[in-house]
């Protein structure tokens, strides 16, 4: 027991790494310490990849000795310490015991389950729980609950350009800069058969003595773990985020728009931020990088297309996800719309197939921790709800293999617009596609042994082939939806002997993908 008992442990969680968070606005160090932890549990829960692990861990005994050279008692539990129990709750319990706080405070956590075990321990010990505005977002969960009723259906484009309202981002005298609220017709263009060109490097940090440290740590305690550490250069300061931010918004934000949506074989950074694990951390807020961008278009610096497409990303796609995720939960994570039932493929967690976009996407995934939205949404999410995979295993595995995934921003896109698992909560229609769309998109197919064009036979491309299953098999349902007229009506044009073919073929190229179980609450 400390001699002079703490007026407020304030607790900090891995993705909370901001010395001006709202827990510190009345922190005084004479009387407060921060409690911060690492424990096994948060690696565990979900088979995390060493990249993800390695962000957390690096970043959070940064930020510890960011606090000591503040002057700042930081009580911290390191997953080496002897006693770890290596439990978030239990960790919890263990410092209350030792250190008798008065009272918990910390800022609103991003997770439902985390959020829930810290208020039972603090119910338990009969201990306030403070919690504090999380003021990296432009808005807060209230307001969003405000929008979402009156709001039927609820849509992000409705809530973005209230937000732009609001907050007068691209606005000019009350209406979008412009003229438009977004620009897609100039943004999402593919490379061309010349591919990319003079693609700026990304920002990359070597890593210092605290993460070469992590690095070790983590190859040996999670060697079992998928994953690579080789290339790992990821910030893990506010200084290094803050400079990545910057090279962005000068070197790579001009092409963004254009070429948002492209990929292509070995470039895994291409024209995108590579931001969002520092404003997942909250080494970066978004209210600062919006800033950043809508400065470059102001200056001369960045065309209007590729900053408002940028910002669409940030004040609204990230904004929205964490209004549906808060106003939907704990309940959202058991939706399944769609009532699939499968398996997750083994392969997801080696890159081991002959399907060269999954190959590519995956093995990138499991080389840097990183994968951009397209990559995610339209190769590994599309390839997974057209199989039939359970939404709660494709989520697991993104919450487990992305340097930004936390849960708030990862369940909403995963199961919502990528699983279209919510039923059209987060996107009005399933994003679904043939292989045709990859093949557009991307050079993945060029090098591939399936034919994006056949959906039958020896060459038939899985992806084209699942996507007229999918359309088959849920026909039904989907002729309510107005955004899936072409797609039903391009359908009908199969006779009953082309639907035969493609629903066998489909069942044979299900039953060649193994699976990988693994038992994840």
């Amino acid at each position: 027991m400390t001699e002079t008992p703490l007026r407020r442990l304030v607790i900090v969680l891995g993705d909370q790494l901001d010395e001006q968070a709202s827990a510190f606005d009345d922190f005084d160090p004479a009387q407060d310490a921060v409690w911060m932890a690492e424990v096994t549990e948060e690696s565990t829960h979900v088979w995390s990849t060493k990249p993800r692990i390695a962000v957390f861990l690096g970043a959070m005994r940064h930020f510890r000795q960011t606090l000591v050279a503040r002057g700042i008692t930081v009580h911290y539990l390191a997953l080496s310490d002897a006693g770890n129990p290596g439990t978030l709750q239990t960790a919890l319990t263990d410092a209350i015991l030792a250190l008798q706080p008065r009272a918990l405070g910390m800022t609103a956590p991003g997770d439902w389950r985390v959020l829930h075990a810290l208020r039972e321990v603090a119910r338990h010990h009969q201990l306030p729980l403070h919690l504090s505005d999380d003021r990296h977002f432009f808005s807060t969960v209230r307001e969003f609950a405000d929008h979402a009723r009156t709001h039927r259906p609820l849509r992000m484009e409705y809530w973005y350009r209230e937000m732009r309202q609001r907050f007068g981002i691209l606005m000019e005298r009350g209406k979008p800069a412009g003229g438009r609220w977004n620009f897609d017709t100039e943004n999402r263009k593919s490379f061309g058969k010349a591919g990319p060109q003079d693609v700026p490097p990304p920002t990359r940090f070597a890593p210092d003595a605290i993460t070469a440290g992590v690095i070790d740590e983590v190859n040996t305690r999670f060697a079992d773990h998928p994953g690579s550490l080789a290339s790992f250069a990821w910030p893990m300061t506010r200084p290094q985020a803050l400079q990545a931010l910057q090279d962005f918004v000068s070197q790579r934000l001009p092409d963004f728009g254009t070429h948002q949506d492209a990929m292509w074989t070995h470039e895994p950074w291409l024209y995108h931020s590579h931001l969002s694990s520092s404003l997942n951390l909250k080494l970066l807020t978004a209210r600062e990088v919006v800033q950043a961008a809508v400065d470059a278009w102001q200056a001369g610096q960045a065309p209007l297309a590729s900053v408002e497409g940028f910002v669409r990303q940030i004040l609204g796609w990230r904004e929205y996800v964490r209004g549906v995720y808060w106003t939907q939960m704990p309940g959202y994570v058991d939706r399944n719309e769609l009532q699939a039932t499968r398996d997750l493929p083994a392969f997801y967690w080696t890159g081991d197939t002959d399907m060269a976009c999954l190959r590519a996407a995956i093995g990138q995934t499991l080389e840097h921790g990183y994968a951009h939205h397209i990559q995610r949404l339209m190769v590994t999410g599309l390839y997974a709800m057209m199989l039939g995979v359970r939404p709660r295993e494709v989520h697991y595995w993104y919450l487990a293999v992305y340097v930004d995934a936390v849960e708030w921003v990862e369940m909403p896109n995963t199961l919502g617009m990528s699983q279209y698992a919510d039923g059209g909560l987060m996107g009005s229609k399933p994003y679904v596609a043939s292989g045709r769309y990859i093949d557009r998109m991307s050079n993945y197919c060029k090098g591939c042994r399936f034919d994006p064009t056949v959906s039958t036979g020896a060459r038939a491309c899985p992806f084209t082939t699942l996507y007229w299953d999918f359309l088959l098999r849920h026909e039904a349902r989907l002729q309510t939806n107005e955004r899936m007229i072409m797609p039903l009506k391009h359908l009908e044009r199969l006779d009953a002997e082309q639907r035969e073919a493609v629903r066998m073929q489909a069942d044979l190229h299900r039953a060649s993908v193994g699976a990988i179980e693994r038992d994840q609450d």
